[in-house]
């Protein structure tokens, strides 16, 4: 293992790209001198006023205008809101990327998706194992998540060590694999550890997080309560222990299991192949031979609980599923909490279910995969850092862990509360927020990445709420002379048949704003639209208070 020494002088610069002002998109450069080290890159999902944007990805302007500097992505564990965005960097960033077995396979499939898979240079590491990259040392350290083969970071750096929990809880029982190391933890924070970067999504619940192992108990007494329904199952794709103890429970029960939702047959699959989940023989069927089998001896697990649109649950819930019908008797279970934002969603969803007769159970069906403020405490005082950077989540979840390490004895100088696009510069001397890097949402639409920006959000914003009048006219060129028009198409502002009387005295105000510009001898195309634009829209805001979208459109013949 190679030792590294500070013969340069430098501080350590730790440059978030996202993930500060929301759940998701997290991503954190690591840089010294000539070395840049990626942690995780993930996106998030579109706010509802994102009409038509399917994913949001970090801005890495960054990284590009350093590219010669980039070492590698570093991966902590497998959710979207950590790789997700990997396909689309990749093509401008394409640099090695080490993971843990599960998460490079979950990669993998992504990269497959996107035809980059073989063009990638890629590292399967264990817990436990270290690697180098340029002047960094990398260490993985077993944690606990709601994905196996999650891992922490130690980023030991010529400036001093950098422990990053990635997504974490305190699990001593967990369904698959060993506990959280806590051992080296602590063994780290004897060596003397700069900052600490802590997971902060639950840093408001007091407490501890419950293990996973304890939603086993629940699912078995819902199975015995309910043994002649057919029982469908909605819980998040990546949750690989949950859908285990599902499948174990209803082997118990004598139930066959049908995977519904493209993600969580992804996953699943890709979980089998790698072995993080045992499945017994004839136990999985597909859902064509659902028809074979009576309700009591059928299980559905599906995707959906956040109340996606498009997901299976939300289409089952609106007739929409090819395969699947809502039956009357049906017990739907919703083992997850709805994620902040989402709950109007997960209730029309309910709302749909029970309409259908189906009994919908969501409460106490769940348990977090972040650590509460009980575990928040523990990793502080095994790792002892010299400051405390909280990360992950919404400012309102950072702010509670800086409140918790204020009750450790922290001064607010030792409290580091970054936004996205600051550049930190740390060492044991110090630590300055220096200047700011360009970051922000690229959003992806469709097959288009990047090319729908704020100002077509700010259209179709106005598209949905206002709608769109469209003015056509017809010119002779030369003489500017009207020919025909001025017309008048309405989308989506009101109903055509029933407002004669407002179009026509709309084309009446044209027709006289026209006149005004003959009069004036104005015939640039430029002044006539804008004229006409305003003009009609004073009026209509007068007769409606709506501004919809003008469009006016010259013909010249």
């Amino acid at each position: 293992m190679r030792k590294i020494n500070d013969k340069t002088g430098g501080k350590l610069r730790i440059i978030p790209l996202g993930g500060l002002e929301q759940v998701g998109m997290n991503i954190t450069a690591f840089e010294y001198a000539d070395s840049i080290v990626v942690v995780d890159c993930g996106l998030a999902f579109p706010e509802d006023e994102m009409l038509g944007i399917d994913l949001c990805i970090p801005d890495t302007t960054y990284l590009r205008d350093n590219i010669d500097k980039v070492k590698g992505f570093v991966i902590t564990h497998g959710h979207e809101d950590h790789i997700g965005a990997l396909p689309y960097v990749l093509k401008d960033i394409n640099v090695p990327i080490y993971a843990t077995k599960l998460t490079m396979g979950l990669i993998n499939r992504k990269l497959e998706e996107y035809e980059l898979l073989g063009s990638v240079k890629e590292k399967i590491v264990k817990a436990g194992q270290s690697i180098n990259l340029g002047l960094f040392r990398i260490e993985f350290i077993k944690t606990n998540h709601s994905i196996a083969d999650a891992v922490a970071l130690a980023i030991y750096s010529p400036a001093g060590i950098v422990v990053h929990t990635g997504d974490f809880k305190v699990d001593y029982t967990p369904v698959f694999g060993d506990a959280i190391d806590l051992q080296r933890f602590g063994e780290i924070g004897k060596k003397g550890v700069l900052a600490l970067m802590c997971d902060s999504t639950n840093a408001e619940r007091q407490g501890f997080t419950k293990s996973e192992r304890t939603i086993g108990g629940i699912f078995d007494t819902l199975f015995r309560e309910h043994p002649g329904n057919r029982i469908i199952v909605a819980t998040f794709a990546s949750n690989v222990d949950r859908v285990q103890q599902i499948i174990n429970t209803a082997c118990k029960y004598d139930r066959k299991v049908v995977l519904e939702g493209r993600s969580m047959v992804n996953v699943i699959e890709t979980a089998q192949e790698l072995g993080f989940i045992k499945v017994p023989e004839n136990t999985l069927i597909e859902s064509e031979e659902m028809r074979n089998y009576t309700d009591e001896k059928m299980v559905i697990i599906t995707t959906g609980s956040q109340g996606e649109e498009m997901a299976a649950l939300s289409r089952m819930a609106q007739d929409l599923h090819r395969k699947i019908m809502i039956k009357p008797r049906d017990v739907i279970i919703l083992s997850s909490n709805p994620i902040p934002g989402n709950e109007k969603a997960v209730s029309n969803v309910i709302n749909k279910l029970e309409m259908k007769g189906a009994k919908v159970i969501f409460q106490d069906v769940h348990v977090s995969g972040h650590a509460c403020a009980e575990e928040i405490k523990l990793i502080y005082s095994l790792v002892k850092p010299r400051y405390a950077i909280p990360i992950h989540g919404e400012y309102r979840h950072r702010n509670a862990q800086a409140q918790i390490a204020e009750d450790l004895g922290y001064d607010h100088d030792h409290i580091l509360m970054l936004h996205s696009g600051d550049v930190l510069e740390i060492d044991s001397k110090g630590a300055e927020i220096k200047e700011r890097v360009s970051v922000g949402r690229v959003f992806v639409d469709g097959l288009g990445v990047g090319d729908v920006g704020n100002i077509v959000l700010r259209d179709r914003q106005h598209l949905a709420e206002d709608g769109i009048v469209v003015i056509v006219l017809t010119m002779e060129k030369g003489t500017g002379q009207i020919l025909a028009g001025p017309d008048i198409i309405s989308r989506g502002f009101v109903y055509v048949r029933e407002s004669d009387a407002l179009l026509e005295d709309s084309t009446e105000v044209l027709e006289e704003a026209l006149d005004n510009l003959s009069e004036k001898r104005i015939y640039d195309w430029g002044r006539i639209k804008s004229n006409l634009k305003d003009v009609l829209s004073d009026y209509l805001w007068k007769k409606t208070k709506r501004r919809p979208m003008i469009l006016p459109i010259i013909m010249e013949v």
